[in-house]
């Protein structure tokens, strides 16, 4: 009886197709409708309207041409970039923008790593920070005031909550500000913890800077501080985006720190919350143990002890 329909093509075809339809609905469509098929971060909420504004502008300027926005869960990109890119993070994003294609950097742990002057001054002119960066200027989005409607009926589609005072407070800020909004919120609710590279911490017999004091050193040093930190904390150490070098304020209190201490917030960066001899960060200065060796790190610290005269 069974063998019956394999004499009949047409009703074998029929069969066969819905019995691939079934099982196809029952194992992906049906479980792409369930909620844990949908995580959502404990810390990840909605786009706030500038932030989605500034997304929008993220878009339209084909900046996920140039750059990710996926951590993949291999040793070599977690050292790089941070924690890997996790499903939940991605709730709100429609479409999301992980992007394929690597000319700039991966953004996936980008937000809150800089402070917000750092990403005006980086749109405006990115080779002033990156000599060799390829990323056209966008200084001219601050020219272009954000259409408060617009954004309203952006946030009504994709059924984001908002007040009117939060669509008021648009009134007066300009595209640039959008796009740094967006920038900071990217992978917040990740963060950066367990990011990058273990961090160093010095022991004993390395608590000495063994490089004070010579000339050499000293030159070198100017060149990779003129390279990688003048632009945040000016060309004299006198500070910009960043703080001063040259006062008796570090960590925002009055006195300063010994050479180590120096050398491990280098290596390690600065992060909100975290601790160096007894003085609490606010973030804000990203780590360069990746980018340069430890006597560089060395030479650096004797150019900043030559602008305090020490």
């Amino acid at each position: 009886m069974a063998g019956e329909i394999y004499k009949k093509p047409i009703m074998f075809a029929i069969v066969s197709a819905v019995v691939i339809l079934v099982g196809t609905a029952v194992t992906m469509f049906i479980p792409m409708m369930t909620a844990q098929m949908h995580p959502k971060l404990e810390d990840l909420k909605p786009y706030t309207a500038i932030q989605l504004a500034g997304r929008d502008i993220y878009q339209r300027e084909g900046c996920n041409n140039c750059h990710t926005q996926t951590v993949r869960p291999l040793k070599t990109e977690v050292m790089r970039y941070g924690e890997y890119s996790k499903a939940g993070e991605f709730a709100y994003d429609y479409p999301f923008l992980w992007g394929s294609k690597r000319t700039g950097p991966d953004l996936a742990r980008i937000g809150r790593k800089y402070p917000d002057q750092w990403h005006y001054r980086h749109f405006e002119d990115p080779q002033s920070f990156f000599a060799k960066s390829n990323m056209p200027s966008y200084g001219w989005l601050k020219d272009n005031l954000l259409d408060p409607i617009d954004i309203k009926r952006h946030m009504d589609a994709l059924g984001f909550p908002y007040t009117d005072e939060d669509i008021s407070l648009l009134n007066g800020k300009n595209e640039l500000d959008a796009l740094v909004a967006y920038m900071q919120i990217i992978g917040a609710s990740v963060g950066r913890k367990g990011a990058v590279r273990s961090k160093v911490q010095l022991d004993a017999h390395e608590m000495e800077n063994p490089l004070a004091g010579d000339p050499a050193a000293i030159e070198a040093g100017k060149g990779i501080y003129e390279e990688n930190c003048a632009v945040c904390h000016g060309g004299n150490g006198g500070g910009d985006i960043g703080p001063s070098l040259v006062d008796n304020v570090f960590l925002y209190q009055e006195g300063d720190l010994e050479d180590e201490d120096y050398f491990e917030m280098i290596y390690n960066g600065t992060e909100e919350g975290n601790v160096e001899a007894g003085r609490t960060m606010k973030g804000g200065m990203p780590d360069f143990g990746e980018d340069l060796s430890k006597d560089e790190i060395w030479s650096v610290i004797a150019f900043i002890r030559s602008l305090q005269n020490k």
